[in-house]
């Protein structure tokens, strides 16, 4: 399902998660400052190992150690230099990989944190914390294809972690796996039949199933659960549109406007079904007041170039459709209508050209169909 903000990717979600699976090795050195480590006096015995190496600039494991204490301050980037610098003199040391993965990923630095996590897995492939940091990297980095791998085989070890496995969930619908999206949802919601965004995220999955009427259910559940949850008004709205139950769209769409007069999407869907609806000027006023909200929103593009149209604003028509063109170019819907706004000012040229894209497109699209019904039908014998 194509709208925002339903499904997030929550840095605040990996955070929490990552107390539950670091403990970071520590390397023993000099005795000064392993004792000072043991009083907790953290910066007098980074100090202390700092010393050290200026002594041995060769001794990895007081570099190591030195970046345990760095990060034990919240000194990352540091610490990771620390560790980088132990690595480089000694790239077997136990456990450092891990511990500089913990320093990348703590600042927030999910592709850098993925290096030395899958170095750390590949030197330990039962290493069940490396494992996991590894797919929580992925699912910060936006990996989610990759996230899912690997969370999937942390959840089953520790399946009653609900954090982990609303990570992996998520992980499985932003990667389009709509069966394993919603696997996990609905087990999800057996754990807590209450979460409004667990109901609300299982309807995105079934969406992407192509299962619109169960995905609608799920969103009237969450709207019944929590009726002020941002989105979910909208949400509820967009699949009645999907499913051209217009006037159940225009109620739901209304109810998350009471909630917030701002919301972009849910006035540029209005404007669409009062276009439908025949309303030109209702849909004009609806559109125009999306995109002062936000400016790139393809369908407040595409139907004010009809409405301009209808209007007989030729220039107006011209420049909204060509911004939605630009929003999305392999639509071949925007191309006609501009064709038809070309034909109507007497440019032949552009017109054809419009009308050669849009056929072109539309053969690209058939093509894509056959190809994707040849792939996943089976071969009658």
């Amino acid at each position: 399902m194509k709208h925002p903000n339903l499904v997030v990717v929550s840095v605040t979600l990996l955070f929490n998660m990552f107390a539950a699976v670091t403990a970071g090795a520590q390397a023993a050195s000099a005795s000064e400052a392993l004792a000072l480590d043991q009083q907790g006096k953290l910066a007098d015995a980074a100090e202390a190992w700092r010393a050290v190496t200026r002594q041995n600039p060769k001794d990895a494991g007081a570099f190591a150690s030195l970046g345990v204490d760095l990060a034990r301050q919240e000194k990352y980037v540091e610490a990771a230099q620390a560790y980088r610098r132990a690595l480089s003199l000694d790239p077997k040391l136990r456990g450092i990989q891990v511990n500089l993965g913990l320093a990348e990923f703590k600042q927030g630095h999910f592709d850098a944190a993925i290096v030395p996590f899958s170095r750390a897995l590949t030197e330990d492939p039962q290493n069940s914390q490396a494992r996991t940091l590894l797919g929580m990297s992925y699912y910060g980095a936006r990996r989610f294809a990759d996230a899912v791998k690997l969370l999937r085989l942390a959840t089953d070890t520790d399946p009653a972690n609900s954090q982990l496995r609303q990570m992996l969930a998520q992980s499985c619908l932003s990667a389009k796996q709509y069966d394993c999206a919603f696997e996990q949802f609905k087990t999800i919601l057996q754990q807590d039949p209450d979460s409004a965004a667990g109901h609300i995220l299982l309807g995105e999955a079934l969406d992407g199933l192509q299962k619109t009427p169960e995905a609608i259910a799920e969103f009237q559940a969450a709207a019944k659960i929590a009726p002020r949850e941002p989105d979910v008004h909208f949400g509820l709205g967009y699949l009645y549109w999907k499913s051209k139950q217009y006037d159940e769209a225009k109620t739901a769409f209304e109810a998350e406007l009471a909630l917030d007069p701002t919301h972009a999407l849910a006035l540029a869907y209005l404007g669409d079904i009062a276009l439908k609806n025949g309303d030109v000027e209702g849909a004009s006023t609806l559109l125009e007041k999306s995109l002062q909200q936000k400016n790139d929103l393809r369908i407040a593009y595409f139907d004010l170039g009809a409405v301009r149209t209808a209007q007989k604003n030729y220039p107006a028509a011209l420049k909204a459709l060509k911004r939605a063109v630009e929003l999305d170019p392999t639509q071949p819907d925007a191309h006609y209508r501009l064709g038809r706004v070309y034909r109507a000012m007497g440019k032949t040229a552009e017109a054809e050209a419009e009308f050669a894209a849009t056929k072109s497109l539309h053969q690209k699209t058939d093509a894509a169909v056959v190809l994707e019904r040849a792939v996943t039908q089976p071969t009658a014998q």
